[in-house]
């Protein structure tokens, strides 16, 4: 995936201003001063297919994007700081990405997060429902499986909610499937795709390996291993940086793969497919992540869970559970906001 965040050579630049119409999005960073709003920023800039880059938070913003500014790529970035300056930051967004909040600390579940987040995703999204309405909103604040449902709620509030513009960005599980397979079957992970579905938190990570392309075998204690350590991939990285933050690089990465293939779906690229949690009516859980098709307008196709091993049907009845509690945590949090 890789080329997509390369550096397009002068005739692959001119190539994509020639169709400049397209190549014209306008996006907008909430948490663009921290561990992964930096690094996603960046690669953000870096990119062709953005025209204009809004970078939004509490502090350092005005520094971050004056930085970001220098950068020999044609969009233009604007650092907006504190509240009074997020309508402004929003205004004509085709697309808003999220990765305000706090990160976790050693010992810490995504879900103890919960109230801080909470908060700040429930804050951020009200501003998108009423200053960009139309854009497609991609959260990455933890815990994804409760701050999509409160996104939903937010937007169900102002009367503006569509379902097929409001993404939970789980595309880092896939990386690191992709990732992981690849290095134990000795194959460019570029080639490689696992499907992740479910949520996005512990045994919630569903990888189905039995639908990798190209097609994998492991044997079952193997196997097991390999599930575990996708799940528990974001655990492993907030144990090394031991107190320092969680996965901030690899998520800004996991970001820019999710806003590009979005943006160029909306430009009307053809077979566009990323998982991402969602709305959904693939299982009894209300929301559910899985392979969707974009489109111009968000998604244009659920493409549903697909055939499963009897492993992965056993992982998806155990995650249902865990699933629907932190869904209704989400909506029970915008019901009993003031």
């Amino acid at each position: 995936m890789l080329s997509a965040l390369a550096r397009p050579s002068g005739a692959a630049l001119r190539r994509s201003f020639s169709t400049s119409a397209q190549n014209n999005a306008k996006v907008a960073v909430l948490g663009a001063s921290g561990g992964i709003g930096q690094p996603l920023s960046l690669l953000l800039k870096n990119s062709p297919l953005v025209s204009r880059l809004t970078l939004y938070d509490i502090a350092h913003t005005p520094g971050v994007a004056a930085d970001l500014s220098h950068i020999e790529t044609r969009a233009n970035v604007k650092g907006y700081l504190g509240p009074e300056q997020l309508p402004e930051c929003l205004k004509g967004c085709d697309l808003v990405v999220i990765p305000a909040g706090v990160p976790r600390k050693p010992g810490m579940t995504r879900d103890d997060l919960f109230n801080t987040n909470a908060t700040i995703v429930a804050t951020l999204t009200a501003a998108c429902a009423q200053h960009c309405p139309d854009a497609m909103i991609c959260v990455i604040a933890n815990p994804v499986n409760s701050t999509i449902p409160i996104t939903s709620e937010v937007f169900k509030k102002h009367g503006v909610y569509n379902p097929s513009k409001i993404f939970g960005v789980t595309t880092l599980d896939v990386v690191r499937a992709n990732t992981f397979v690849a290095e134990l079957k000795g194959l460019d992970p570029a080639r490689v795709n696992v499907p992740v579905i479910g949520g996005h938190a512990g045994k919630t990570i569903i990888p189905l390996i039995s639908q990798c392309t190209p097609k994998v075998d492991f044997p079952q204690d193997q196997l097991t291993a390999l599930t575990g350590r996708i799940q528990e991939a974001g655990t492993e990285v907030v144990k090394a940086k031991a107190g320092a933050g969680s996965a901030t690089l690899s998520m800004a990465y996991a970001g820019a793969r999710f806003v590009f293939s979005l943006v160029d779906a909306i430009n009307g690229k053809e077979g566009v497919v990323e998982c991402s949690f969602v709305k959904s009516q693939e299982t009894d859980c209300p929301y559910f992540s899985t392979p969707l098709l974009l489109g111009k307008k968000g998604i244009e196709k659920n493409l549903g869970i697909g055939k499963l091993s009897p492993f992965e049907e056993k992982m998806i009845a155990d995650a249902i559970p865990e699933l629907k509690a932190s869904i209704k945590k989400g909506e029970e949090f915008v019901k009993n906001m003031k």
